[in-house]
């Protein structure tokens, strides 16, 4: 098993990379610092939400799966979240606002 990144530092980072690329991010809900969940919203200009969250694989490594499929508009989001938050208070909820989501999301499995 690979050591694992604190949470802290897997959202630092998603930030910055976000911010390089000519975008920006809020911290919407901190979670644990050390070994919170991860979620993220990637939004381009504010609109097309689709959610990703940091998954453990049988294997013992990382990979951001999206979650958000089936989801129609923000509110089912928002319910979805609140949920994720209700069940997991150590959640991290992180959102990006990047010019190509579709790029950046298929990315982030670099950053952890």
């Amino acid at each position: 098993m690979e050591p694992r990144l604190a949470s802290s530092i897997i959202v630092a980072a998603l930030l910055r990379r976000a911010e390089a690329d000519g975008g920006f991010g809020t911290v919407l809900a901190k979670g644990d610092a050390t070994a919170g969940t991860v979620a993220v919203v990637l939004t381009e200009r504010g609109a097309n939400p689709r959610l990703f969250e940091r998954l453990l694989l049988p294997d013992g490594r990382y990979a951001w799966q999206e979650s958000s499929r089936g989801i129609a508009d923000e509110q089912g989001l928002g319910a979805l979240l609140d949920r994720r938050r209700r069940f997991d208070p150590d959640l991290w909820i992180v959102e990006l606002d990047i010019a190509s989501s579709e790029r950046f999301a298929a990315e982030m499995n670099s950053i952890g």
